[in-house]
């Protein structure tokens, strides 16, 4: 029998796997589809030590009333989805005050600001250093107005986080990227960023590690989730019925679907995004947003992902092309993009929070179940990181006091 099975082969629960096994735990990684091949496979690919503070739920009202009637690009809002939603984004605004927020972000700085140091041991165990560009993203801006205002962001982090952030002209972006084909009020340089040439491959070749070091992985269904009458858990893999001492709940935007069933209603909100490669021979050198547009493009092995920002919409809703579409096109204004390397475009689901902040903890009401999810926006940055502190936890017995802010608990 296992000692521990971690339900979902995303980048937090593979980081979850790797952790409880270097601490010594016999670890099964259940995932019905395989390593990599969700989430973790379709996001913007960036290790982001710059994103120190969480996603904010914008409180301009010249922004909502734009994003209310789809006129901007960063948020596409379904009324019904809002509506179901609304406890939910309730919270989130509420949180995203300037005050909450900056308090938030001390905690959410933990597993973000020095994500490079947990990525960088497994990627060079995993013979996966070929796949990660270390040199940064360029944040573009076309209108002067969003650069000056994002300056203010981008000088806290610098005065309050120490990010090395570097104000580009025009000029200067041009000579980082001549292959641009637009004129723009400025840049600014995060440096210290890593991206990724195939996030889904880094996740797998973690997954891959965690084998080689002795770790068993099994396709299965996490909604089989049960209690033995010993006291520990099981769940139905294509080896049949196996049974741990304990199970980590790491489902990302899946999560809250099976903890309901044990009685635990947490508000997860996902936010849907969508990507879509373009075979491309003078796309940007490295990875770009342009901000006015909430479209990032970054080079992979499948071509020039281009990304879109979130929807707010019913978890299986059909695709609303609305983004996508216009991400090309502002992505196309940039560079000379050639076809769509996909008929359709990939969609995914951000796991989000209403305070900003994962759950990491012991279920309150049940021995042995432990919750790891809700990255929101840096499950891919994070995952390895906050696996450290569930180890801790889970392994070591340990509970520092700034764990409180991630506990199942706090939602009752």
């Amino acid at each position: 029998m296992a000692t521990s099975i971690v339900l979902g082969a995303g980048m937090v629960g593979v980081s979850t796997a790797l952790a409880l096994q270097q601490r010594g735990d016999d670890v099964l990684l259940v995932d019905r589809k395989g390593i990599g091949r969700e989430t973790s496979y379709g996001n913007a690919g960036a290790i982001q030590t710059e994103a120190c503070e969480p996603t904010a739920f914008p409180r301009s009202v010249g922004f909502l009333l734009k994003a209310a009637t789809k006129q901007h690009n960063m948020i596409n809002w379904h009324p019904r989805a809002v509506i179901e939603n609304r406890h939910a984004l309730w919270g989130y605004w509420k949180n995203s005050a300037p005050a909450r927020h900056a308090a938030i972000s001390q905690w959410y700085a933990r597993f973000t600001a020095k994500a490079e140091k947990h990525h960088a041991p497994l990627a060079k165990a995993a013979d996966a250093e070929h796949l990660i560009r270390r040199s940064g993203y360029i944040a573009a801006f076309r209108q002067a107005s969003t650069l000056e205002s994002h300056m203010k962001t981008a000088e806290r982090l610098k005065q309050g986080w120490d990010v090395p952030v570097v104000e580009l002209s025009d000029a200067q972006v041009h000579e980082k990227e001549p292959a641009l084909n637009v004129s723009l009020a400025g840049g600014l340089w995060f440096s210290n960023v890593w991206t990724c040439q195939s996030p889904g491959a880094l996740t797998s070749a973690y997954g891959e590690l965690f084998k080689q070091r002795g770790g068993s992985v099994a396709y299965g269904d996490a909604m089989s989730l049960a209690a033995t009458e010993d006291g520990g858990w099981s769940v139905m893999t294509e080896q049949g019925r196996v049974e741990a001492e304990r199970v980590v709940v790491a489902l990302g935007p899946w999560s809250s679907e099976l903890t309901e069933r044990f009685g635990y209603r947490i508000p997860l909100l996902r936010k849907r995004g969508y990507h879509r490669h373009f075979t491309s021979s003078s796309g940007p050198n490295n990875a770009m947003l342009d901000v006015d547009n909430a479209t990032f493009m970054s080079p992979m092995n499948q071509g020039l992902r281009v990304c879109t920002g979130a929807e707010i919409t019913q978890f299986d809703a059909p695709a609303d092309l609305r983004q996508i579409s216009r991400a090309e096109q502002a992505a196309r204004e940039f560079f000379e993009l050639g076809e769509r390397v996909e008929s359709a475009p990939w969609i995914g689901h951000r796991p989000c929070l209403p305070d900003m902040l994962p759950v990491i903890g012991a279920a309150p009401r049940h021995n042995g179940l432990w919750f790891h999810f809700g990255h929101a926006h840096q499950g891919f940055t994070g995952g390895p990181a906050a696996a450290q502190l569930l180890m801790e936890l889970m392994v070591d017995g340990k509970s520092p006091d700034w764990a409180a802010h991630f506990s199942p608990a706090r939602f009752g």
